[in-house]
């Protein structure tokens, strides 16, 4: 039997948008640093109220800063060895994107294999975005277009990067799912109109994306 080629006529859905790291990419900083750095340095690191402030300055360089300009700040706040390990992590991202999270990969073939529009929307540097593509090449032959927060120096969950990506990409707000793994961003795409949906894997969204009445 063949495989539809377009949207069921049942469904206002026509495009599914999605974040990267932790939905479709499974992003990890302990991965890219145990093993080489001592544990009790790593276990703060990685600690959830970010003592050494890690997740703060990649904020900043999602936001569009450059490292060169975030490093110096990093230095005098954290010290010379916590800004070291800041730099190995940034040099080496790639070693934090372990895998895609299961599913993924098949749930973005099966939507263009169906005829819906599939993008991108990520919090992300402009200095690091390439290593995405570059390990997962899989993400250019699925993804329509993405919309990299710190090329465009804008940031999830304001109102201006969603509706960015919307013009880009031709998209109409209200015909448009997206998946996001924060609260705050899912809420921020429902303020311009967007479906936004709280990510918590492949299966879950398949099951939301149903009851939206996409048909896979």
């Amino acid at each position: 039997m063949a495989i539809s080629t377009a949207p069921s006529p049942d469904s206002p859905i026509t495009d599914v948008i999605f974040d990267f790291c932790g939905v479709l990419f499974d992003w990890q900083v302990r991965s890219c640093l145990e093993g080489r750095f001592p544990d009790d340095v790593v276990d703060a690191i990685c600690a959830d109220d970010d003592p050494h402030g890690f997740f703060r300055y990649e904020d900043r360089m999602d936001a569009g800063e450059d490292f060169a300009d975030i490093y110096p700040d990093v230095v005098r706040e954290q010290g010379e060895e916590i800004a070291r390990i800041f730099e190995y992590y940034i040099e080496h991202y790639g070693d934090a994107l372990p895998r895609m999270l299961p599913g993924m990969e098949q749930l973005l073939r099966d939507l263009r294999a169906h005829g819906y529009g599939v993008w991108g929307l990520t919090n992300w540097s402009h200095e690091t975005i390439h290593v995405a593509f570059d390990k997962y090449p899989v993400l250019d032959e699925l993804l329509q277009g993405t919309v990299v927060s710190g090329v465009e120096k804008m940031h999830k969950p304001n109102a201006d990067i969603y509706e960015l990506a919307l013009s880009r990409f031709g998209l109409e707000a209200d015909r448009c799912v997206f998946f996001d793994d924060t609260a705050k961003n899912v809420a921020g795409a429902n303020e311009v109109g967007i479906h936004g949906l709280l990510f918590s894997g492949a299966v879950a969204a398949r099951d939301a994306l149903a009851g939206l009445g996409v048909r896979l």
